[in-house]
């Protein structure tokens, strides 16, 4: 068997088949690496319906990657074998499949990026981290901003991405003439209520997401949290019509009640689609 170049690690909010890691992925000579691991769970206490949400998104971004043609080296947080973090798992799938490298797209979350760096330093094999391409600006860039700022509001910035990137721009003036349309966004819905409100999108759950489903109930049953009306998107197919349903029927009435509340009824107009966002 010739020997395997690449070990691409992904993370459980990593679940794009388009990632900066995947670049120049040869199928030949590189196998990807995940593993659901209680720590990500425990680290801070995570609810139950977002731990489902993590582990059932990455047992189906699994079943693209295989549909891809991309080995994959996959454990459940059942597993046997599982060590419980993603240092010590990773650590020891090193030294089980012996890649000649490990690639990374950059991870969010300071603690995870310094547990893979130990990992790989562990047992001696370089780490290519590539920058996160979901993002506008990368980490280098906003230290770069924010270099010799007496202060840093997140106003200035969000003009800065908006020019640089051509968001909502015509020609090097907003769309609509101003930057912020905050005093337009405060409505409320009156007395009356806010009357009929299309129902959010629903997904409900299939044999994966029901196994995910019944192990997180005993393997985390004191943390917060109830599964009995789980109905995130936990596939790219399901997030994208998540997506068309917000832009068809809440789009129009968010901007003005983006801040509204009302009893009993804690979807209203907003979007339902951060969840699929942060996973990607």
């Amino acid at each position: 068997m010739s020997e395997l170049r690449n070990l691409v690690v992904v993370l459980g909010d990593q679940l794009d088949l388009d990632a900066a890691a995947f670049d120049g992925f040869d199928p030949a000579r590189d196998a990807v690496w995940m593993a659901e691991v209680a720590e990500e769970s425990t680290h801070v206490w995570s609810s139950k319906p977002r731990t489902v949400m993590f582990l059932a998104a990455m047992r189906h971004f699994a079943q693209a990657l295989r549909a891809a043609g991309r080995a994959l080296h996959y454990t459940t947080l059942d597993a046997a074998e599982n060590r419980g973090s993603l240092q010590a798992q990773l650590q020891d799938d090193i030294e089980r499949v012996r890649p000649a490298g490990l690639v990374l797209t950059a991870p969010g979350d300071w603690r995870v990026l310094q547990a893979i760096k130990a990992a790989a330093e562990a047992q001696g094999l370089p780490l290519d981290v590539r920058e996160d391409r979901h993002f506008y600006c990368s980490v280098r860039e906003f230290a770069a901003y924010a270099h010799g700022r007496k202060s840093l509001r997140m106003e200035y910035f969000y003009r800065e991405m908006r020019k640089r990137h051509g968001v909502l721009m015509t020609g090097d003036e907003p769309e609509g003439g101003q930057w912020n349309f905050d005093a337009d966004n405060r409505d409320s819905f009156g007395a009356a209520g806010p009357g009929t409100v299309p129902p959010r999108a629903a997904f409900a759950p299939d044999d994966i997401t029901r196994e995910v489903i019944t192990l997180v109930e005993a393997r985390f049953a004191t943390h917060p949290g109830r599964l009995d009306s789980f109905a995130w998107p936990v596939t790219r197919e399901h997030a994208l019509l998540s997506l068309q349903r917000f832009v068809a029927e809440r789009l129009p009435a968010f901007g003005r009640y983006q801040d509204a509340m009302w009893p009993g009824d804690p979807w209203l107009y907003h979007s339902h689609i951060s969840a699929a966002l942060n996973v990607k």
